[in-house]
Formats: structure tokens, C-alpha cells, sequence
């Protein structure tokens, strides 16, 4: 009885280990940006951060888009708001994010488009018809 126990804690073991497939530098990457998209449009609808917020940049990320290099150096370079610790912490993730693109991810991702504008105003999802 004993070894037929181990033997099916084994089977889950590795069945649970084959379906969690490591990270890519694309999965890597588009959860970074969406991360750091969704901590943005937070920043900025957060009524206790400095008045500085709604100086700062827009960083709507789409990591599909080539123009998104010059959109998080910009970012990462505004000299407003060094005060405020939130702002920092993004800048952060944003020059994590410019280092992976342009070093570990460079040869694996591919931009389908450098339409600048289109980084400017986000893309609404569909709504769904019920």
C-alpha cells in the first residue's frame, strides 16, 4: 500500500511540474507591461499622490510597438515627481522592463508596428454583446 502511495504522489508531483512551463522573455515581458500600465492608470487616479502625477507622461505599454522603447525612456528620464515614492518605484519597473527588451528579449521579439500616436491613447477592449 505504501509504495502504491508514493508512487501516485510522484505521478502528481510530475504531472503538476510538466504543466508549469518557465517563464519566456515574451510572458516575461508583456506581464511587466501590463504590470506597470495598471500601476500607472492606479497612480493616477489615487487621490493622496502629489499633484506632480498628472504632470508625469502617459505610459500606456504595448510591447508590440516599437515606439514603446522611446515611450519608457521618456518616462523613466522625466525629471518631475523624485519625490514621491510610488513614481520612483515605477520608474524602476520601467527601466527593468527597457533593460529586458533591448538586452535579454531583443533577438525574440518582434514589433509589428512604430505608430507613436498609437501609445499616446490606449485601445478600449471590445464590448461584448450579450
Amino acid at each position: 500500500k505504501l509504495p502504491t502511495m508514493k508512487m501516485l504522489l510522484l505521478l502528481v508531483a510530475l504531472l503538476s511540474a510538466a504543466s508549469a512551463a518557465p517563464p519566456t522573455c515574451y510572458s516575461r515581458v508583456l506581464s511587466l507591461s501590463k504590470e506597470i500600465t495598471e500601476s500607472f492608470k492606479e497612480l493616477q487616479t489615487s487621490k493622496t499622490v502629489d499633484a506632480c502625477v498628472a504632470t508625469l507622461p502617459r505610459l500606456y505599454l504595448d510591447i508590440h510597438n516599437y515606439c514603446v522603447l522611446a515611450k519608457l525612456r521618456d518616462f523613466v528620464a522625466y525629471p518631475g515627481c523624485d519625490r514621491v515614492p510610488e513614481v520612483n518605484e515605477l520608474k524602476e519597473k520601467a527601466r527593468s522592463l527597457y533593460t529586458i527588451l533591448i538586452s535579454y528579449c531583443r533577438r525574440d521579439l518582434v514589433f509589428l508596428t512604430d505608430d507613436c500616436n498609437a501609445l499616446e491613447i490606449p485601445i478600449s477592449p471590445p464590448i461584448e454583446h450579450s
